[in-house]
């Protein structure tokens, strides 16, 4: 028997796994199944070198729970006495101290960078014993003791057969790992799709009412997995049914990508579109990472571009290690060559799909605007490549390209500025109103409903040259898309604009969150008499700062509507009609005293023109001040004579209700109270 000490310069190893790697530790059977899969696939490789010549035979792992024992087996290749030292043995640290401070937060770093996939069985092993058997002729079975210090012991043992079992001997604060469930999901989670069989225990089935085990090894892994395979060889079946086996609650995928490179780098892969919820977060780190068919995360931002996170599937790369850390990710220039080749054929998909079957894409469409729109947003060189496959669609569902949508409108949609104006609703149903009267002028609307759309809109305005968009409700149908043969000037003169402000704002009820500028135009008589637009802008404003950091100021602000009247509409003339007879004895007096103070107030300010504030009497002062005084008082005597007015007008509360509740900002008792008004003038 040999006795002796792992040659480590670190005082004792077993702390710092134990230690460092804590918050992993689930890893040690990913390791452990690794190393036997390892051996398995060098035994055929020295068969078809012709290096061995016996019998390969059942080359399956065995995974088995034991009392207190893991014990993983292989038939692989086995160690001698002497490999055992130089591998197992000879752990060479350069520096332990450099070591530890390098790595101690980062477990898997430690693991893939200095080898220790073995040694992570003491990460719940009080003592792990090899039992091994090269493939070599002549080879004696040895046997290798360590309990968790420097120590250990080797001795010659029997075993029939080649290849290693690791017998782990589970430390009590580690029991949890002898649950066969617990296990069992492990090698599901890691090792599902090793390409050696991995048996763990025996196939059980139902018999006289219980469960009993059978003889056939429980395989747990898939060898040969979809994306191993070549493209030629599947079937739309295999793809569907593979995503079904990895997301069993999920609907059928839109489409998928098989990636296939071995230059500069080697990746293979699947990557599915799924059918997407409404909330981007909740289907992030879906696309499972494997390094030669062994799990690695399924946390792959930095791998692929942050938009096709959204996407679900399966990575296989070699030139990423099993240690994925932040900063490797961030330097290593393989994973920014994979990173951009992935961007490159998601977006080379979409175009063959795209050219190739426009009906089938444009019914997808919907699944997959936010997949684009998230990429376009977020990079560059993505929007590049996506302008010519994104679509917009109109209120009518017809798709359009960028350019083709260009094409459409830029006769009949272009102002006199030469601006192409896109106009778009965000709600269907609610802007209904709006939008037929933009129809109604040959326009077209687009549906802007996307919860990345009011961010597009913004990237659009930039990128298209000479365009803006306007949503329908902004303004009045003449005034979205200013031309210069505009028939009359829509402006109302100012006592008729007066007249009809003080009227309809007496009538307004309080909104909550919402202020309103009223204006008259003339908008043709078939036009609606009364009418609810918001600036785009402000609007704009308070809808970025609902998703953009930095912006609160703007949703704290009040909405601010204007509420505009048509004075071309029989309705409104009939009210100016009706109050220039009920009003005009009552405000003419009224208006005479405000023509002769607004006189007096224009003298005095003449006389008082060119002097300084010292040179002018106390007395000339007063007065004005006095004279300002009493138009304001007079001003607003002459509003409660509308308002007066107003308020025994039914008509006015009905149409201002109306507009409310066309835009749903009727509540409440306000909309109680349109609801009696209207039975009682009906």
């Amino acid at each position: 028997m040999q006795k002796g000490n792992i040659g480590v310069t670190t005082e004792n190893i077993f702390p710092v796994i134990k230690k460092f790697l804590y918050s992993d530790h689930e890893i040690f059977l990913r390791e452990l199944v690794s190393n036997a899969v390892d051996a398995t696939q060098k035994l055929k490789t020295f068969a078809s070198m012709g290096e061995f010549k016996g019998e390969l035979g059942d080359l399956t792992v065995h995974v088995s729970v034991d009392n207190d024992r893991i014990i993983v087996s292989d038939r692989g290749i086995g160690l001698t006495a002497e490999e055992i030292d130089k591998y197992i043995n000879q752990i060479a640290f350069s520096g332990a101290n450099d070591f530890l401070e390098k790595y101690k937060n980062d477990a898997n770093a430690i693991i893939g960078h200095f080898g220790l996939g073995f040694y992570s069985a003491f990460m719940v092993a009080k003592k792990v014993e090899i039992i091994t058997k090269s493939y070599k002729d002549d080879a004696k079975a040895v046997k290798w003791t360590c309990d968790g210090s420097p120590e250990f012991t080797i001795e010659e043992v029997e075993k029939a057969d080649r290849g290693s079992d690791i017998i782990l001997y589970i430390d009590d604060d580690c029991k949890e790992f002898l649950d066969h469930n617990r296990i069992q999901s492990l090698l599901k989670k890691y090792c599902r799709f090793l390409p050696v069989p991995i048996a763990f225990g025996k196939k059980k089935e139902w018999k006289d009412g219980k469960e009993v085990e059978t003889a056939e090894d429980n395989v747990i892994n898939d060898t040969c997995p979809l994306w191993t395979r070549k493209p030629s060889e599947l079937k739309d079946e295999d793809y569907k049914k593979f995503y079904g086996e990895l997301y069993p609650m999920a609907d059928e995928p839109l489409f998928w990508i098989h990636l296939n490179v071995d230059y500069p780098f080697h990746l293979t892969g699947v990557l599915y579109f799924p059918k997407v919820k409404s909330n981007i977060e909740l289907n992030k780190n879906k696309i499972q990472l494997y390094c030669n068919q062994v799990y690695v995360t399924d946390s792959v931002e930095g791998i692929v571009p942050d938009f096709l996170t959204l996407l679900h599937g399966v990575l296989d790369s070699p030139d990423i290690p099993l240690n994925v850390s932040r900063s490797y990710l961030q330097s290593d220039s393989n994973v920014k060559k994979i990173s951009t080749y992935i961007t490159k054929k998601v977006a080379d998909r979409l175009q063959s799909i795209f050219k190739n079957d426009r009906k089938q894409y444009e019914e997808k469409w919907n699944d997959l605007k936010i997949f684009i729109d998230y990429g376009m947003l977020t990079q560059e060189d993505f929007y590049e490549r996506a302008k010519d496959f994104a679509l917009l669609t109109d209120t009518d569902g017809k798709c359009y390209t960028y350019e083709e949508y260009k094409t459409l409108i830029k006769d009949n949609q272009t102002d006199k500025d030469d601006n192409l104006i896109y106009l778009y609703a965000n709600n269907k149903e609610e802007q209904y109103a709006y939008i037929e009267a933009a129809k109604n002028k040959g326009y077209n609307v687009l549906l802007m409903d996307g919860q990345l759309d009011i961010a597009v809109v913004g990237m659009l305005e930039q990128k298209l040259e000479k365009s803006r968009f306007m949503r329908v409700d902004s303004d009045t149908v003449d005034n979205l898309i200013v031309k210069k043969d505009q028939a009359k000037d829509a402006i109302v003169e100012g006592d008729k604009q007066e007249a009809l402000s003080a009227i309809f704002k007496s009538q307004l009820p309080k909104v909550e969150k919402a202020e309103f500028n009223i204006m008259a135009q003339y908008m043709g008589e078939n036009s609606a008499p009364v009418m609810i637009t918001q600036s785009e802008y402000m609007r704009r404003m308070k809808e970025m700062a609902n998703i953009q950091a930095g912006m609160s100021f703007y949703g704290e602000m009040p909405d601010m509507f204007n509420l505009v009247l048509n004075a071309d509409h029989a309705l409104i003339k009939r009210i100016l009609d009706d109050e220039n007879q009920t009003c005009a004895a009552q405000v003419a007096p009224v208006q005479q005293q405000m023509d002769e103070t607004n006189a007096r107030l224009g003298e005095l300010k003449k006389k008082q023109e060119g002097k300084k504030d010292e040179e002018i009497p106390t007395a000339e002062k007063d007065e004005v001040s006095e004279l300002d005084k009493k138009w304001q008082e007079l001003k607003q005597q002459k509003e409660n004579i509308f308002a007066n007015y107003a308020a025994g007008n039914k008509v006015v509360r009905q149409l201002i209700d109306l507009a409310l509740l066309q835009n749903g900002m009727l509540k409440g008792e306000a909309l109680n109270n349109f609801v009696k008004r209207s039975i009682e003038l009906i």
